[in-house]
C-alpha cells in the first residue's frame, strides 16, 4: 500500500510577514507588501518595484561563524527550516540517522553573495574573495546548508524548474517519503534583489514597469502588464501519515498528488500542457474536478500567459466552476519560494476554512475566472496549487485535508 505523505511543520518567511501567523492574519487582511526597492538604488532601471522582507536579523536567530558564509537566501531558509521542525515538533537529532532528508528548489541560487565577491575580485583582486564564494552562490546551498545545520543524512537534493520548482520539490520529497524515508523538509527560499540578480529577472522581458505598488501586479486584471518580484518562501515538514501519527504530531494536510509536464516549444502548433498536469495530478490523487474547493494560480499577470492558465482552468473545472485566488500579489512573485508559500496558504486555508484573498485584481470578463478579491469563508477539502516556469514548466500539486472539514466530514 502507497505511504500517504502529510504535513506537519510550516516555515514561512515572506514580504508579507516571518513566521505563519504573521504572513497568515496579513494575507487574509490582503495587506499588500509591494514597494520601491530599498536594497539598492532601482532608479537606472526600468522595474523599481518589489516585496522585500523587512525586519528580518539574521544575527538574531543564526550562529555567527555562519554569516560569513551565506547568502541573504539561505540566511532566510535556515529560519524556514528551524521554525518548520519547531512547528513540527520534530527533532531530526532524536532520529536514527538517515530519517530525515532535505530537498529544496532554487530559481537563482545566491546572486547577491556572488555579486559581492565580484566586486572584491574588480575592486581589489582574488586574494580578497571569500573562500565561500565557492559554494555560497549554488543553486543547491540551501538543500546543503539544511542538511550541515540539522544533521540531515537522508535524502538530499535540489530541483531547479524556475517558479514551477517549488512544487516539484515537494513531490521529489513525496517520492522519498514513499519509498521509506520517514520526514523529509522541503520547499524553496529565494532571494535575488540586488543589481546582478535585477539584471537577470528584467532579461525575461515579464517584469511590471509600474511605480504604484497598488496596480503594478495584477493577474487576470484588464491592466495586467507584468509582476513585481519578492523574496522568501516556505519550507515544509513533510512526513510518513504512520510516522505523524505515531508520534503524535498535528497535521495540516496531505500531499495528495502532483503532476509536471513541459511545454512544447513556441514555434510548434502544439497546445501548452497545464491543462494536462492539471488533470493529471487530479488523477494521482484520486480526485474529480468537483472534489477542487479552490485553486490557487501561478498568476503571471502577462495577458498571454494569464489567458493560457484561465484557459487551463476552465476547460478542467467549467466556466467560473472552482473558486480561483493568487495571494502573491501582496508579497510579489517569489520565484522557487512562491509555489510552496501558496501550499502553505492552501493548509491554513483548509485548516481556517477561508479562502484569502487576491490583493488589487478586478477579473477582466474574458477570463471566465471567479477571481476571489476579499477573504471568502468557505467549507474546505482539497485544494490546488499551480505553478509555471520560464521554458515551459508547468507543475500541479493537490493538497488535501486530513481530519474533521468545517462541515464535520471526515477525510
Amino acid at each position: 500500500m502507497t505511504r500517504r505523505t502529510v504535513v506537519t511543520g510550516l516555515g514561512v518567511v515572506a514580504p508579507t510577514g516571518l513566521g505563519i501567523e504573521e504572513y497568515w492574519a496579513a494575507t487574509l487582511a490582503g495587506r499588500n507588501a509591494l514597494g520601491r526597492v530599498t536594497r539598492f538604488d532601482p532608479t537606472p532601471y526600468p522595474s523599481r518595484l518589489a516585496g522585500e522582507i523587512s525586519g528580518f536579523d539574521a544575527a538574531g536567530h543564526l550562529p555567527g561563524r555562519l554569516l560569513p558564509q551565506t547568502d541573504r537566501m539561505t540566511r532566510l531558509a535556515l529560519v524556514a527550516a528551524d521554525w518548520a521542525f519547531a512547528d513540527a515538533g520534530l527533532v531530526p537529532a532524536d532520529l536514527p540517522d538517515y530519517d530525515v532528508g532535505v530537498i529544496t528548489a532554487s530559481h537563482s541560487g545566491g546572486f547577491e553573495f556572488g555579486q559581492n565577491e565580484l566586486r572584491a575580485l574588480w575592486s581589489k583582486g582574488g586574494q580578497h574573495v571569500s573562500a565561500y564564494q565557492s559554494f555560497a552562490w549554488f543553486y543547491a546551498v540551501n538543500s546543503g546548508q539544511i542538511s550541515i545545520r540539522g544533521g540531515l543524512r537522508g535524502p538530499s537534493s535540489v530541483v531547479v524548474s524556475d517558479q514551477a520548482g517549488g512544487l516539484d520539490a515537494l513531490a521529489q520529497a513525496r517520492r522519498q517519503v514513499r519509498k521509506g524515508t520517514p520526514a523529509v523538509i522541503s520547499g524553496a527560499v529565494d532571494a535575488s534583489i540586488c543589481p546582478w540578480g535585477w539584471v537577470a529577472q528584467l532579461t525575461s522581458g515579464r517584469l511590471s514597469t509600474g511605480d504604484d505598488p497598488h496596480d503594478a501586479y495584477l493577474p487576470f486584471d484588464e491592466r495586467a502588464a507584468g509582476h513585481v518580484p519578492g523574496e522568501g518562501g516556505a519550507l515544509l515538514v513533510l512526513e510518513a501519515e504512520e510516522h505523524a501519527r505515531a508520534r503524535g504530531a498535528r497535521v495540516y494536510g496531505e500531499i495528495a498528488g502532483h503532476a509536471a509536464t513541459v511545454d512544447p516549444h513556441p514555434d510548434s502548433d502544439r497546445a501548452p500542457t497545464l491543462q494536462h498536469a492539471v488533470e493529471l495530478a487530479l488523477s494521482d490523487a484520486g480526485a474529480a474536478p468537483d472534489d477542487i474547493d479552490v485553486v490557487f494560480a501561478d498568476a503571471a499577470a502577462v495577458p498571454s500567459l494569464d489567458r493560457a492558465e484561465a484557459e487551463a482552468i476552465t476547460k478542467v473545472f467549467g466556466v467560473r466552476g472552482v473558486p480561483v485566488t493568487a495571494p502573491k500579489t501582496g508579497t510579489g512573485r517569489l520565484y522557487s519560494g512562491a509555489a510552496p508559500l501558496d501550499v502553505a496558504a492552501a493548509l491554513l486555508a483548509l485548516r481556517d476554512a477561508v479562502i484569502p484573498p487576491t490583493v488589487g485584481s478586478v477579473a477582466s470578463p474574458e477570463y471566465d475566472l471567479d477571481l476571489v478579491t476579499s477573504p471568502r469563508p468557505a467549507p474546505l477539502r482539497t485544494a490546488l496549487v499551480l505553478a509555471r516556469g520560464q521554458g515551459g514548466f508547468n507543475s500541479a500539486l493537490v493538497v488535501r485535508a486530513t481530519g474533521p472539514t468545517p462541515s464535520g466530514r471526515r477525510t
